[in-house]
């Protein structure tokens, strides 16, 4: 799974980027639930690959939401949109609170929402309903022409 959480950009970017990226999987779980011990484990996944200390990590669960930076790249916003999507099918079901706060966050990040209705569309039709990278950037390629 660490291929989904690493790009070599993850270390150059700074600080505000990482807690930004941190704060959009934190607010994807808290649209309908408090966050469940495997969220957390996740989100502290991504929050070591992208070398954020655990006690800033554990911060943005108690402070108002860092300023949002969206990532610089198609293919950083790409893999921050395949985190949040393997987060949201954590539990293997999500709800429409969460589905809307996904979209919202894509929207923010500057990602086509056709494309990503139709990478959604397509979940269902891949084990864990997690669809492979080359899939999902074939998808938005489509889009980008």
């Amino acid at each position: 799974m660490s291929n989904f959480f690493k790009q070599s950009g993850d270390m150059k970017r700074s600080k505000e980027e990482k807690l930004s990226l941190l704060s959009d999987l934190i607010d994807l779980v808290r649209s309908d639930h408090a966050v469940n011990e495997k969220e957390y484990r996740f989100i502290r996944t991504v929050a070591r690959h992208l070398q954020v200390r655990e006690q800033d990590l554990n911060e943005l669960f108690t402070r108002k939401r860092p300023r949002f930076v969206a990532p610089r790249t198609e293919s950083e916003r790409i893999l921050q949109f395949q985190r949040l999507l393997l987060l949201m099918n954590i539990g293997h079901s999500h709800s429409l609170k969460e589905e809307i706060a996904l979209k919202d966050a894509t929207l923010r990040m500057g990602l086509n929402p056709i494309a990503v209705e139709r990478v959604l569309s397509v979940m269902d039709d891949y084990p864990d309903r997690i669809v492979p990278p080359k899939v999902m950037i074939n998808i938005f390629k489509t889009f980008y022409n």
